[in-house]
């Protein structure tokens, strides 16, 4: 009953982010600054970074491994995709990367309750490879929601975007992920 309240909570804050983001200018979000987190917040950074790499690889069968059995992708939309292999179905085309190319990297990691809970935002980017789209370069956020499996493994429960996407150009896209950091920025033990 604990985890559910949390689940409750999780939600109202990225609904808060959500608004925040809304409210804001057309400008590109810049990336977040290097908080500096512990080794455990750490662990979800890298298993977002693989869970990225593995759209970025176009490879499914990893990109199943991060997400949990039960995983709600598109959550807070009016119609989310609910289940591990839901999801993937409705991802095929995104991993398969032939009319876009989504990216995404941490920017911080928050682990909340009795630690099996962990938020995760981020930059995200999108380039439409399609003939003549009308905007071929987006930047915006994402929050996604971990938990602790079973086997020890974080996987995404929850996944949705924190915000509208920005008109963006190549260079934008190329600045921000140059930008990015390439290892977790840890605090010190």
């Amino acid at each position: 009953m604990k985890t559910i309240r949390l689940v409750h909570l999780i939600f109202a804050i990225a609904g808060a982010w959500t608004a925040i983001a809304c409210a804001q200018t057309a400008v590109p979000p810049a990336s977040p600054p290097a908080a500096k987190m512990s080794a455990a917040e750490c662990e979800v950074w890298n298993r977002e970074r693989t869970f990225a790499a593995s759209v970025e690889h176009h490879d499914a069968v990893a990109f199943a491994d991060h997400v949990h059995a039960q995983a709600a992708f598109g959550a807070g939309s009016t119609a989310p995709t609910h289940g591990r292999d839901a999801v993937v179905a409705d991802w095929k085309d995104i991993i398969e990367g032939k009319q876009i190319k989504l990216g995404w990297s941490p920017g911080i990691v928050t682990i909340g309750g009795d630690g099996s809970l962990a938020i995760s935002r981020g930059p995200s980017w999108i380039e439409d490879l399609r003939p003549n789209p009308k905007q071929r370069y987006r930047i915006g956020e994402f929050i996604s929601t971990w938990i602790k499996d079973k086997d020890g493994r974080w996987r995404v429960l929850f996944d949705g975007g924190a915000g509208p996407m920005h008109a963006a150009s190549a260079e934008d896209v190329a600045k921000l992920v140059a930008s990015l950091p390439k290892e977790c920025p840890r605090a010190a033990p």
